[in-house]
């Protein structure tokens, strides 16, 4: 029953529903978002109750959708199916399951959930799909207008390749030894982005050392390498050189999931671009020495390769190679690490190839950052051209950061500036708004998968990792070395600073054990749980560090602060300033009760230099050093800014 305005009411016992509708006029020319929910308590017990909720989309088709809501009573979602949430306080974000992502017009979609609740139960009074009110009516989704700041996504997503498949814009970046690997984000505006997958689903690069069996590959791995998609037959391709010597090629019909390997070439595409021309695959690769290559049509094996440019002296270095193809010329777009950019331009993939700078030490957007260099070009559905680069920010890592392109009268690229500088703040893309997930919050860990977010340092353990409505880890290394240990899970930090808490169970912790909240980078420190002799303590351990030559352990830790205690939970916290210069330090604090925090332990001064690459992250750990059995359970990991 459609009705002009949100109403409650009881029926058949406990139930309780709500449904929201109203009428607005959506004007033909543009996207029209609408919807109506329907909210049914269908049973309540002692404080607890149980919930369906149905979508109906009234508007444009939707692919992927987000539902969120308030309580107003204390509630929690406890355990959800049908779908993936997070909560954060009293606002819940739903976001869909695989096989309920698509609502055409006309179409619904359902969930549900237990919950925990007090002495009343309200109904949430609104709802948002997608970010739009679901009113019971349509409205016209409008570009957003108005100005953008950058750096666009701060967290540590370096080496872009950037492309758009329709209205939809990937950005996928270098992850060297955390896997999954390269990640790949999701955006409709090029301004606001989301997790959509990973391309390498595993570490699967003929090493044992991915696995930190019998060796480690920290600065290894998935570095600058090449994503793109191909019309011809609906395929997204991730292609990248490993330890100079190899080439794997991962394939899949979905961005965001299904990813497989597809070929190894036994030949290192160093810092490649891959591009489509005619349906011909060809790759730039190469250090100073610009080559091109030719694919065989299904990429697993090399047609052609020849050296088409030589870096002068004058110039020094140029890598990080991207190809495209504007009317009649190629263009190879070329990175100086770590201050310059320029650009080679050809009628002929073979060339020979005209060289033009675009820039070079250029004032970056991020106070104490570097230069904005290297990444992509991209060409939205209108026309317009913009270069998603990123900037050197450490101890944070390197930063998407956008600008326009415009193009020259005799074809030239040209970055648009502000004052001399990489703007701060840029008119915003020509592009309809469309809400994301957004890359912080907090994960309950429904379901049994993890999500995009994750990483684990090194391939993980598989058999020693659990996620049903929670993660459980049990210890899968002996060892008294962080670095040496399995399964310890990544998120990235949220700059310029932000905050990191885990709900943590150690109830089943075995002796010998050390379990917790890490800053995990070349120079690490850690808050967790250390239990010897029957007896748990909480610890602040810093001095975890690593050389710079091989990346061997020089320090595994001392307790810089501690205290016994017990009842087998914890909430543990770190919060991070990884703004470059004298701020970069992170806290560490933890609750017995999940409201009042204790800080523990000296500050850590986070290390900004870059021979590690990437930045610091938070990472939640559980290993032994005496014997394997012990586990731990994590029931939510947030990330949250001030």
């Amino acid at each position: 029953m459609r009705r002009t305005r949100p109403r409650l009411w009881i029926a058949a016992g406990l139930a309780l529903a709500v449904s929201t509708a109203g009428l607005a006029l959506a004007t033909s020319a543009r996207a029209a978002a609408g919807c109506k929910v329907t909210y049914t308590v269908t049973n309540q017990w002692q404080g607890g109750f149980g919930a369906n909720v149905t979508i109906d989309n009234l508007g444009d088709p939707i692919t992927g959708w987000r539902l969120g809501w308030s309580f107003g009573a204390g509630q929690t979602v406890a355990q959800l199916w049908g779908g993936t949430v997070s909560q954060t306080g009293a606002q819940v974000t739903v976001t869909n399951a695989d096989y309920n992502a698509s609502l055409p017009t006309g179409g619904s979609a359902s969930f549900g959930f237990n919950g925990t609740s007090g002495a009343s139960n309200p109904a949430p009074a609104s709802f948002t799909l997608n970010g739009v009110a679901c009113t019971g009516g349509t409205a016209p989704t409008t570009p957003a207008g108005g100005t953008f700041t950058n750096p666009v996504v701060w967290q540590d997503f370096a080496d872009g390749d950037i492309i758009r498949v329709g209205d939809v814009y990937y950005y996928s970046a270098s992850t060297m030894h955390y896997s999954p690997g390269a990640p790949v984000l999701r955006s409709y505006d090029l301004v606001n982005w989301e997790y959509a997958g990973h391309s390498v689903p595993r570490l699967d690069f003929d090493s044992n050392a991915y696995d930190l069996n019998g060796g480690r590959a920290y600065v290894k791995g998935i570095w600058a390498s090449a994503f793109n998609y191909r019309p011809s037959n609906s395929t997204y391709y991730w292609l990248g050189c490993t330890e100079f010597n190899r080439t794997y090629v991962y394939t899949s019909a979905n961005a965001g999931s299904g990813w497989g390997k597809k070929a190894r070439i036994n030949k290192c595409y160093y810092d490649a671009g891959l591009m489509f021309d005619n349906d011909t695959p060809y790759v730039a690769y190469g250090n100073g020495t610009i080559s091109v290559a030719q694919l065989s049509s299904d990429l697993t094996s090399e047609v052609r390769s020849q050296a088409v440019y030589q870096t002068p002296s004058s110039i020094g270095t140029l890598e990080g190679a991207r190809m495209y193809k504007r009317g009649n010329y190629y263009y190879i777009w070329l990175t100086r690490p770590a201050n310059g950019q320029y650009v080679l331009r050809s009628t002929s993939p073979w060339g020979p190839y005209e060289q033009k700078q675009v820039l070079l030490n250029l004032p970056g957007p991020i106070s104490g950052g570097g230069v904005p260099h290297q990444g992509g070009l991209v060409q939205t559905q209108n026309g317009d051209w913009w270069y998603m680069a990123f900037t050197d920010a450490y101890p944070g890592g390197r930063m998407p950061t956008l600008a326009p392109i415009t193009w020259s009268a005799d074809g030239w690229p040209v970055l648009q500036t502000v004052n001399g500088r990489w703007g701060a703040t840029y008119p915003r893309p020509n592009l309809p708004w469309h809400p994301v997930t957004p890359m912080t919050g907090t994960d309950t860990f429904t379901g049994t998968t993890l999500g995009p977010q994750y990483e684990w340092n090194h391939n993980p353990d598989t058999s020693k990792v659990s996620v049903n409505n929670g993660l459980r880890l049990s210890t899968a290394t002996v060892t008294g070395d962080l670095y040496n240990a399995r399964n310890t899970l990544t998120r990235r930090i949220q700059g310029p600073s932000s905050t990191a808490t885990i709900e943590l169970d150690y109830s089943a912790m075995a002796n010998g054990d050390r379990a917790g909240l890490a800053m995990l980078r070349d120079t690490s420190a850690w808050i967790g749980i250390r239990k010897d002799n029957g007896a748990t303590r909480i610890s602040m351990t810093n001095g975890l560090t690593m050389s710079t030559s091989g990346w061997t352990t020089t320090g595994t830790g001392t307790e810089r602060a501690g205290a016994a205690i017990s009842g087998g939970k914890v909430w543990l916290r770190v919060n991070a300033d990884i703004r470059p210069g004298s701020g970069r330090t992170a806290t560490f604090s933890y609750s017995t009760d999940g409201v009042t925090f204790i800080g523990l332990g000296p500050a850590l001064t986070l290390n900004n230099d870059w021979q590690f690459f990437m930045g610091y992250r938070f990472g939640v750990f559980n290993y032994a050093t005496q014997s394997l059995g012990g586990a731990v359970s994590v029931s939510r990991f947030t990330v949250s800014t001030p």
